[in-house]
């Protein structure tokens, strides 16, 4: 199992990934990953951009993620509270397993192999954002190490709960 690089043959898979994603979200009333986002030209977007990352396991392609390590804009100001670092960081955005395959601690290796990619960069710091109704991602990222930072707000003003975890 590994995680490498997205490369355009992959976005069928993924989408079917995050169409899952936004399956279950839609299902569990969680207003995250709907009104068509993440789309095709979003993750094709990732991928140009080369932050596009997929687990994979005999060529099956099991998770897949965006990591970035451009600032992140809506990260420039947060509420109730502050980052744990100035640092240079990564942004980790867009997280999601296929649903046949969870349960299985896929976004864990995720996870421990972006660090790897963090620190190979020099990079010490990891921030992210979701939903305030994602409570498995908030206990996901509690349980990985990631510190409740405070409040960010998107373009549209909505409302996003911001970790960090120092490396």
């Amino acid at each position: 199992m590994k995680l490498r690089k997205s490369t355009q043959s992959d976005i069928n898979s993924i989408m079917k990934i995050i169409g899952q994603a936004q399956e279950y979200f839609k299902k569990n009333n969680i207003d995250q990953w709907q009104n068509d986002y993440p789309n095709y030209e979003t993750i094709k977007n990732d991928i140009d951009k080369e932050e596009s990352y997929v687990l994979i396991n005999n060529n099956e392609i099991l998770a897949t993620v965006a990591i970035s390590f451009n600032v992140e804009k809506n990260y420039g100001v947060i509420y109730d509270g502050r980052w744990l670092s100035n640092e240079n960081y990564a942004v980790v955005h867009r997280v999601a397993v296929d649903k046949d395959h969870k349960g299985k601690g896929l976004s864990g290796k995720v996870f421990m192999s972006l660090e790897e990619i963090c620190l190979d960069n020099n990079i010490r710091s990891i921030k992210i954002d979701t939903h305030k109704e994602n409570l498995s991602m908030q206990k996901f990222l509690k349980k990985h190490g990631f510190k409740y930072c405070g409040i960010i707000y998107l373009p549209d003003k909505s409302e996003r709960i911001a970790f960090e975890k120092v490396l």
